[in-house]
């Protein structure tokens, strides 16, 4: 007898019923996949032929700064294919859900200044589906201008920032509205720029034209997301969003804030800034004919500077432009965010100054001195411990150097000198204790205590102090 299987009829049934139904998948898939494959390939064929005649248009009526709105207009040819849209949005779909995603795709959002910091919020509005942006910027694309420009390339050197962006957006979501104004914004004369705004993103360095924005907005309820400095900075872990009547160590934000108090604004303008304090970066020196193209104020948060002089590192304006876009894109969708403001731990500040403000009585009285008025005479406020403890000694201890306490204690280093921001020395609870005992009341020399390494490092970090103090003051 043989020991193969045997199958039944109704087994044999099923199972070409199986094999069947596997062809027949197949064939579907692969069908639905080449016609995907297909209109894909239209598409991308449709924005391709589209683009090449409005740049043809482009270059046969280039724009002049007499006529700033003459530019040919781009007009979509092709099919919305909304399987393709959906298709190229699936992650925020998957992320966000139908509801929200149709009220991104349904939202209007207005981006002033195209900047280094505008463009890439613009580009990540456009790519996480926001159906209508109009950019507003008055200002051309120029080669210092690429190191941090989201859009440009050698070849938009010369041609307007937003007219670069508006011909990239159109590569990349053609089904999108892009609209463009060559221009600055002004009050009273560009207010309609932005009826029907869902949301507005300011990212205008000029100062008076950005608070004139700011408390338009404010005033009339439309939804305003700011933006300010970027320059000067480095460290991408002090970027964070705030509110605007909470930002600090920020030259431009506290210029715009003090402005809009004045305009009866005190608050609800969500921003993002740094809380870097950039002492070791020195601004360029301004070249004469600034001074010959007006009010050299006019542009910039400090005296006799304009923002375009400072340095800039390309990856810290896009960090600024991606919080903005993810912070307006989440509200678009109806989960707003609360910003979680990772540094202000005023807190911790005060009671360093207290600690300081004792310690300094206990060591005066042990010298057998008057310690009455030293509240008055101590020069150093909790803003200054901010600085020392956050900005310099970046939440460590100086000696030893780079210990995270949960008692942090800012002691005056070098009492042959007065004490002041720039003389002193983060320690341990315990390591302060000694440093009172034996440099403050016993007036041993600091490095004899704690050696010459540590007496160089606490140095290094004094000077840090003074140049960042000097950058403070502008």
């Amino acid at each position: 007898m043989s020991d193969r299987p045997t199958f039944s009829l109704r087994q044999s049934l099923a199972l070409t019923a199986v094999v069947a139904s596997l062809a027949t998948t197949s064939v579907i898939l692969t069908y639905q996949s080449l016609r995907r494959d297909y209109r894909t390939e239209r598409l991308k064929e449709q924005v391709g032929r589209d683009v090449a005649e409005w740049e043809a248009k482009e270059s046969e009526n280039p724009s002049a700064p007499e006529t700033p709105f003459d530019k040919p207009e781009w007009k979509w040819e092709g099919e919305y294919d909304e399987s393709l849209i959906r298709e190229q949005l699936t992650r925020n779909y998957s992320f966000l859900g139908d509801d929200s995603m149709r009220a991104i795709r349904n939202s209007y959002v207005v981006v002033v200044g195209c900047g280094g910091v505008g463009s890439w919020a613009a580009t990540m509005l456009l790519r996480s589906g926001v159906g209508k942006i109009l950019l507003i910027d008055y200002d051309l694309a120029t080669l210092s201008s690429l190191n941090r420009h989201a859009c440009a390339t050698l070849e938009d050197v010369g041609t307007p920032k937003v007219v670069a962006m508006q011909k990239f957006f159109k590569k990349i979501a053609p089904w999108a509205q892009v609209d463009i104004k060559i221009g600055l914004w002004r009050k009273d004369e560009s207010e309609s720029w932005l009826e029907g705004a869902d949301y507005v993103f300011d990212a205008i360095d000029n100062i008076d034209t950005k608070v004139d924005l700011l408390a338009h907005c404010r005033k009339n309820g439309i939804k305003v997301f700011a933006s300010m400095g970027a320059g000067a900075k480095c460290d991408p872990t002090r970027v964070q969003i705030a509110d605007i009547s909470n930002t600090y160590e920020d030259p431009l934000a506290r210029s715009v804030r003090r402005r809009l108090r004045l305009n009866g604004v005190h608050g609800g303008i969500p921003t993002v800034y740094s809380t870097e304090v950039p002492g070791q970066v020195k601004l360029l020196p301004l070249p004469e004919e600034e001074f010959q193209k007006g009010a050299v104020k006019e542009l910039g948060a400090f005296d006799d500077f304009r923002v375009r002089i400072l340095p800039v590192l390309g990856p810290l304006p896009a960090l600024f432009g991606l919080h903005a876009a993810t912070y307006i894109i989440m509200d678009l969708a109806g989960k707003p965010l609360e910003a979680a403001e990772i540094k202000n731990r005023r807190k911790l500040y005060t009671t360093l100054e207290r600690n300081m403000s004792e310690r300094q009585a206990r060591v005066q009285h042990a010298k057998g001195e008057n310690v009455q008025g030293l509240q008055r005479t101590l020069e150093v406020n909790a803003d200054d411990m901010a600085l020392v403890f956050e900005d310099v000694n970046r939440g460590r201890t100086t000696i030893p150097h780079q210990i995270i306490t949960q008692r942090p204690q800012a002691v005056h280093w070098d009492v042959g000198k007065p004490l002041t921001a720039d003389n002193m020395a983060i320690l341990t609870d315990k390591d302060a204790k000694k440093h009172e005992k034996e440099v403050q009341i016993e007036g041993k020399n600091p490095a004899d205590v704690w050696g010459a390494d540590a007496a160089a490092l606490v140095a290094r970090r004094n000077a840090e102090v003074r140049s960042c103090l000097a950058y403070r003051r502008g």
